[in-house]
């Protein structure tokens, strides 16, 4: 990757901007500057990561952001390339928060709430979360692409815990799935991709509740949306080369870490 390309975003002292943001900023000034042409193939995700020295969440992040701006477009199978299209009218600020940073904030928090529910859920509940697993099968079955049933799923869990201030930061974090383009966009690309809740995890969620055990209840969550975010990963894949590495390496850098928190 071009050096100028990486002096634009490591020379700012203390940039607060989020790393995709930054990323994003970056590559967006190399094609205004005509660093990149239109047409031109973008570094892999594999460099631009080594090149910024950040995750390839961020960078999976950062293409997603630029494409939504209009600025470039994703080839399956081939990577991400400068378009001759101009660019929308859409500012930074507007793209909001992406899918793998919201994700990670749910897997901590909820994993929390599943374990504080376990504790005081009553039987009245589970049969509640019970019937809306249910209604998860037939939405699934009837390929509908809102996820109420997954989204009442999780917030019932959070109501069990009889903390409304819980329930509503669990509510936030749903909706903002829908009220972030970036990350609304990359949940879009990842249901067009065949990516569905995924019954099995919920049901283990369920039966650690069952249990009444805290730190099965907390596993069950916190894998479950673990597994979400590798299925984002799978999902926006476009860099042929990466997605042969990926099969082969069952570690996702800076994530794994994260996960393992």
């Amino acid at each position: 990757m071009d050096e100028a390309v990486k002096i634009r975003i490591m020379s700012t002292p203390a940039d607060t901007r989020k790393l995709y943001r930054q990323v994003a900023d970056a590559i967006m000034a190399s094609i205004k500057s005509g660093d990149y042409k239109r047409g031109a193939r973008l570094p892999s995700e594999r460099d631009l990561a080594a090149s910024f020295k950040v995750s390839r969440p961020s960078i999976r992040e950062a293409m997603i952001a630029l494409e939504i701006r209009g600025l470039v477009e994703a080839r399956q199978g081939s990577g991400i390339y400068v378009t001759d299209q101009p660019p929308a009218q859409i500012g930074a600020d507007d793209l909001d928060i992406g899918a793998f940073e919201l994700t990670e904030a749910r897997r901590l928090f909820e994993g929390e709430a599943a374990a504080l529910a376990a504790t005081i859920i009553t039987e009245e509940q589970l049969q509640e979360i019970e019937a809306i697993l249910d209604d998860m099968v037939k939405e699934n079955a009837g390929k509908q692409r809102g996820e109420m049933a997954d989204r009442r799923f999780h917030v019932a869990i959070a109501q069990a815990t009889r903390n409304s201030a819980i329930t509503s930061v669990v509510e936030i974090l749903w909706d903002k799935r829908y009220k972030s383009p970036l990350c609304a966009h990359m949940l879009e690309r990842a249901r067009s991709a065949g990516v569905k809740p995924r019954i099995g995890e919920h049901r283990r969620i369920l039966a650690a509740l069952r249990k009444h055990d805290p730190q099965g209840a907390r596993n069950a969550m916190r894998d479950h949306l673990g597994r979400v975010i590798d299925g984002l990963l799978a999902a926006t894949e476009t860099d042929a080369v990466d997605s042969a590495r990926k099969k082969a390496v069952s570690k996702r850098h800076e994530y794994t870490r994260r996960l393992a928190i």
